[in-house]
C-alpha cells in the first residue's frame, strides 16, 4: 500500500498528516484546524481568486497595450503578473477542496500541485531579476545599456519558466488522488523507501533555491544601489528603485512564515523537533501561513495602482478609451510626461533607467 505523506504545500494545509508508520504515532488533531479548512479557507480562495484574477490581468493589459515592453523591467514585471495568475488560476479548485473533497481527478491534482510550486519558483526568479536588473540600470549604467533590452530579457524569462517547471517536476510526478475514508484526496506519494528523502530534498530545495539564494542576491544588489544612489542622487532612479524595493518587501513579508515553517518541518522530519505537541503546532503554522502566502498574488497590482503614477495613468488612458472617449493626451509618449498637462514635469530620460520609470 502506498504512503501518502504530507510535505507543505497548498493542496496538503487541507488534509491531516498520515505520514507516520505507526497508529500509536499519529497525534490528535485539533478541532480548530477543521474550522480553519471549512470555513475560512474556501471564503479566502474564492476573494483572492476574484481580486488576484481582476489585478493582475489589468497589470497585464497595461503592460502590453501602454508600454509595449518596450523594456526588459517590463518584461520582467509581465513574468511577475503572470505567475501570480498561476496561483490565481488554482484557487477555485483549492477552494472546494478545502470545503469539501477532491473532485477535479487525478490530472489535476498533479497540474495544481504543479502550478503552486511553479508559481512559487518563477515568482521568486523574476523578483530577483528585477533586483538584478536595478542593480545593472543603477550602479552599471552605462555598460548596462546594451545589455537591458526587451529581447534579451525575454530570452532569459523563458530560460527561468523552463527552470521552474523543472524545479517543480517532483510534484507533478508525485501527487495523485486516494480515498481517505470515503472522501477522495489529492495528496503526495513518493517512491517507496524514499518517502523522507524526498521530503527533505523539496523542503531544503523550497528554503534554499525559493528563499535563501534569491535573498542574498537580492541584499547585495540593494545594498550596492543604495551605495551608488547616495554617491550621485537622481530622482528617477530613486522612483524606479523605490517600486522595485516595494514589490521585493512585499513578496518576503508574505513568504518569509511559509519558509520558516517548512524549515521547521525539515527539522522535524530529520526527528530534531519530534513532540507531538509541536506537530500539532506545525499543522496550524502550515495552514496559516500558506493562506498569507497566497494573499501576495493580490498584492503586486495593488502596489502598482497606489504606488505609480504612470501605471495610474494608463489604467485611466485605457478605460477612457474603451469607453470611446479618446484623450488629448494620447499621442504623448510612454516615455514622457502628458505634454497636455503643464503642471507634469517632463520626463527626460535617464541613462541608466528603463521603462519601468513609467509604472512610477
Amino acid at each position: 500500500m502506498k504512503k501518502f505523506t504530507s510535505a507543505p504545500s497548498i493542496l496538503n494545509i487541507t488534509e491531516y498528516d498520515y505520514s507516520y508508520d505507526n497508529e500509536s504515532d499519529l497525534c490528535e488533531k485539533s478541532h480548530s484546524l477543521e474550522i480553519f479548512r471549512f470555513q475560512f479557507l474556501p471564503v479566502l480562495f474564492s476573494l483572492l481568486f476574484v481580486f488576484g484574477l481582476l489585478g493582475n490581468v489589468l497589470v497585464i493589459w497595461v503592460l502590453i497595450t501602454c508600454q509595449k515592453l518596450k523594456g526588459m523591467t517590463d518584461v520582467y514585471l509581465l513574468n511577475v503578473a503572470s505567475s501570480d495568475l498561476l496561483f490565481v488560476f488554482s484557487l477555485p479548485f483549492l477552494a472546494h477542496y478545502a470545503a469539501d473533497e477532491w473532485i477535479f481527478g487525478n490530472v489535476m491534482c498533479k497540474i495544481c500541485s504543479g502550478i503552486y510550486y511553479t508559481g512559487f519558483f518563477s515568482s521568486i526568479f523574476f523578483i530577483t531579476l528585477m533586483s538584478i536588473d536595478r542593480y545593472l540600470a543603477v550602479v552599471h549604467a552605462l555598460a548596462a545599456l546594451t545589455v537591458r533590452t526587451a529581447m534579451r530579457g525575454t530570452i532569459i524569462s523563458m530560460v527561468l519558466w523552463l527552470v521552474a517547471v523543472f524545479i517543480s517536476t517532483p510534484n507533478f510526478l508525485f501527487y495523485q488522488t486516494y480515498k481517505e475514508g470515503h472522501l477522495l484526496m489529492c495528496g503526495i506519494s513518493y517512491p517507496e523507501n524514499t518517502d523522507n528523502q524526498w521530503k527533505l530534498f523539496t523542503q531544503f530545495e523550497v528554503n534554499i533555491v525559493g528563499f535563501l539564494v534569491p535573498l542574498s542576491i537580492i541584499i547585495y544588489c540593494y545594498s550596492h544601489i543604495i551605495t551608488s544612489l547616495q554617491r550621485c542622487k537622481n530622482k528617477q532612479k530613486t522612483k524606479a528603485v523605490k517600486l522595485v524595493v516595494l514589490v521585493v518587501l512585499v513578496f518576503f513579508l508574505f513568504w518569509t512564515p511559509f519558509n520558516i515553517v517548512v524549515f521547521l518541518y525539515s527539522l522535524q522530519d530529520l526527528h530534531i523537533l519530534d513532540d507531538c505537541e509541536i506537530r500539532n503546532q506545525l499543522d496550524v503554522a502550515i495552514q496559516v501561513t500558506t493562506a498569507i502566502s497566497f494573499i501576495h498574488c493580490c498584492l503586486n497590482p495593488i502596489i502598482y495602482a497606489f504606488a505609480g503614477e504612470k501605471f495610474k495613468s494608463h489604467v485611466k488612458e485605457l478605460f477612457h478609451r474603451n469607453m470611446g472617449y479618446v484623450s488629448p493626451c494620447k499621442k504623448c509618449g510612454i516615455l514622457q510626461a502628458p505634454i497636455c498637462d503643464p503642471k507634469s514635469s517632463v520626463h527626460t530620460p535617464v541613462m541608466g533607467t528603463s521603462s519601468m520609470d513609467t509604472v512610477v
